[in-house]
């Protein structure tokens, strides 16, 4: 009972008094008289509403402080968010029913309550339900939401109810009988299902074309009806009944969800079908842009913002309608036949669209009409755009065949211009032969030319290499040879002191016993004059530097047979350190003072290789260490080349010669094994040394590698194996 005075005294006095002045409140716009032909007599208007912004009324404050106001619309339609909607009428049974249904025709409502007004001014609930609860909830396994009045006949009674709805709300309110309620559910269930029957079967003979013809254009044709058909069953209840009816919270955005993907789909098959890119451009960008907005309607439906989805979807509803209206007539104008078809389907299904839409504004009244108009201009859509779709096949199999057509007049026109240029041909075919063949031989000659060139080449520098040992070995064999030579002399006039001696001796023989004695005193004499011990010491000396002498010169003879190799053309195993040593040997005599040889073999050595052509490795890359070192501007007494060797495994050798040279930029490394590359003066290199190392390294199936740096040496290493895995003859 509401509290009407502060005094606790007066309670009684002003119930009675509310009670006294509630009769005529109602009175004004009188109870709702329901009888067996209701059904003919508008009841939106005989609601009360009352939006409560605040969230302070309730079942307990609203009959006292709930100010009502008259409904004016049939059918009225609010867009709270997540307001508060109240509304109360009065009901008079004056049919023999019993049974009366105060029923709401909109499936997405999220929650709604039913109150009766009792005896005692206090609100009784009877029923509550929505979509915001699992469906098997509810009293009655229909879409509507429908609540028993329980009011007998001849009775008036008071109801009040309370919506709360993040989506629209629509209250399609009416009384009726329960047969009645079952007879709207079968009409409702009978028009879904052939509405469903048309779409499936469109849909699967679309999609029988497509896997028949490989045309993108059903594919996505069969897109947009699924879309279309979940968009339309969500809208209508059904999806919730028979998809997710334990999952209401789906519904908070189920219908813009599905109503959006719906339009993106149907803009999708537009541009496919009617080829908007192609022509009209401008326009295409525009429903790209129509796209971007139902995306963002897709997103809102996520958020506390879906009435604001709600007024985009109507507003984009009518805008994309009318724009693909204009889109094909404009491309029919064109001369594309396809968009004829699609102009009449979707003007069909843009009334059904357009109606839906100014019912949900209010615009329109809400009756079975403007409920399923959608359904029926849907259908009729899918039916024309089929038609369509086939006219499309009939038209590109036309053009096909005018293709081919064409394709065989070209076809003939040709082969009778090959005939003609037949003859031409040959004639040319045999004149341009003949220049190949000329042509041929010359450049068989010149490639033949090339290779002596190339022969000479290497030949001229193995020749500029030994040109350079020349002086060297020159000055290593004529020190000794001349050390022999300077020895033979004084050796000669030794051998003539003991020839002169040995000659008193045999004269010994000829002399009498009484003149030995005299003759040996003589021979003596003669020895102390020779000095013949220091005479046999000067000997054994110049033995010794003559046997010293022989031994360099054989040393230095022996280093250059090893080096020149004249068996290089065979491969054999040998020690790859007798052929560095040899190297070494040769170049002895220009290594100067300052330049220290530091050797490091720690490898085996043994591999199998062409014996020359390593040994001709070795002699360029320690030249070219020495003159890099030489070219130093300032030069220490630290100044080294250091060869070394190491086995990296069972089957592979590692060599290194590191110097302390001038080093390289980077731009010089990465060109120092091109032919005719040279840092040297005009005269002092050909530019061929290092190309042939690397020709050489690779005849061996090897790597090389340089590590340097400007200021910082020069480090070269060659990585061989044991065995070479292809035998090969090297030129």
């Amino acid at each position: 009972m509401c509290n009407l005075s502060k005094r606790g005294s007066r309670t009684v006095i002003s119930y009675l008094a509310f009670l006294f002045l509630f009769v005529p409140f109602f009175a004004k716009s009188g109870p709702v008289i329901f009888t067996n032909e209701f059904e003919k007599t508008p009841f939106g208007r005989k609601l009360e509403v009352l939006v409560d912004s605040t969230g302070a009324l309730n079942a307990t404050n609203i009959v006292c402080q709930g100010k009502f106001v008259a409904s004016h619309s049939d059918v009225p339609i609010f867009f709270l968010n997540d307001k508060t909607l109240w509304s109360r009428f009065s009901v008079t049974n004056r049919s023999k029913d019993a049974d009366i249904f105060f029923s709401i025709n909109y499936f997405n409502i999220s929650r709604i309550t039913l109150y009766h007004l009792n005896d005692r001014g206090l609100l009784d609930s009877l029923s509550e339900t929505g979509n915001g609860q699992s469906f098997y909830s509810r009293p009655y396994d229909y879409l509507d939401y429908n609540f028993k009045l329980h009011l007998l006949p001849g009775q008036t009674g008071t109801y009040y109810f309370k919506v709360k709805s993040s989506h629209p709300i629509e209250l399609a309110a009416s009384l009726r009988t329960f047969k009645e309620i079952v007879a709207a559910h079968s009409s409702q269930a009978l028009i879904i299902a052939g509405y469903l029957g048309v779409i499936i079967s469109i849909l699967l003979y679309n999609l029988f074309l497509f896997f028949a013809t490989r045309d993108r254009s059903y594919f996505v044709y069969v897109l947009y009806l699924f879309a279309l058909a979940a968009a339309l069953l969500t809208l209508s209840g059904w999806s919730f009944k028979y998809l997710w009816p334990n999952y209401p919270n789906l519904n908070d955005f189920a219908v813009i969800l599905t109503t959006s993907v719906a339009t993106i789909a149907a803009i999708s098959f537009a541009i496919h079908f009617l080829r908007t890119s192609t022509y009209l451009p401008k326009i295409h960008k525009f429903l790209l842009v129509i796209v971007g907005i139902n995306t963002i309607t897709i997103l809102l439906s996520f958020t506390p913002f879906k009435t604001v989805a709600y007024q985009i979807l109507n507003f984009s509803g009518i805008v994309f309608g009318v724009t693909l209206i204009y889109v094909s007539a404009a491309i029919y104008r064109k001369g594309y036949r396809p968009a004829l078809y699609y102009l009449l389907a979707w003007s069909a299904f843009l009334v059904g669209l357009i109606i839906v839409v100014l019912r949900n504004i209010n615009l329109l009244p809400t009756n079975n009409f403007t409920i399923y108009v959608l359904y029926a201009g849907s259908a009729i859509e899918a039916i024309l755009l089929s038609i369509a779709l086939a006219d499309k096949i009939t038209l590109l199999r036309r053009e096909n065949e005018l293709s081919q057509a064409e394709a065989l007049r070209v076809s003939k026109e040709n082969e009778r211009l090959v005939k003609e240029q037949n003859v031409v041909l040959e004639r040319k075919v045999a004149e341009r032969t003949e220049e190949l063949q000329e042509a041929n031989d010359q450049v068989t000659l010149s490639y033949k030319n090339l290779k002596d060139a190339q022969i000479q080449l290497v030949e001229a520098e193995k020749m500029a290499s030994l040109g350079q040992l020349t002086a060297g070995i020159a000055h290593e064999i004529n020190n000794p040879i001349n050390f022999v030579k300077s020895n033979i002399k004084p050796l000669q006039l030794d051998f003539n002191d003991l020839i002169e001696i040995i000659d008193e001796y045999e004269k010994l023989h000829v002399k009498g016993i009484d003149e030995i004695s005299e003759h040996l005193k003589g021979i003596d004499l003669l020895k102390k004059d020779i000095g013949l011990d220091f005479v046999k010491e000067e000997i054994t000396s110049l033995m010794k530097g003559i046997e010293n002498g022989a031994e360099r010169t054989a040393e230095i003879v022996r280093g250059l047979r090893n080096f020149s190799r004249l068996d290089e053309s065979m491969i054999k195993t040998v020690d790859i350190h007798e052929g560095i040593d040899s190297t070494l040997i040769l170049l002895r005599s220009n290594i100067p003072a300052y330049i220290t040889i530091v050797k490091d073999y720690k490898a085996n050595g043994n591999i199998e290789c062409y014996p020359g052509k390593l040994n001709q490795v070795f002699m360029n890359i320690v030249s070219n260490a020495m003159q890099a070192i030489k070219a130093k501007p300032h030069k220490t007494n630290d100044e080294s080349i250091v060869i070394w060797t190491k086995d990296i495994s069972d089957k592979q050798i590692e060599i290194g010669i590191k110097d302390t040279g001038t080093g390289m930029s980077d731009e010089i490394k990465h060109r120092i094994f091109d032919p005719f590359f040279t840092t040297k003066d005009v005269g002092e290199g050909t530019g061929l040394g290092l190309a042939i190392v690397f020709k050489i390294v690779q005849e061996h199936h090897g790597k090389i590698e340089v590590i340097s740096s400007e200021g910082n040496g020069a480090e070269f290493k060659l990585i061989l194996s044991d065995a070479i895995p292809v035998k090969q003859i090297i030129i």
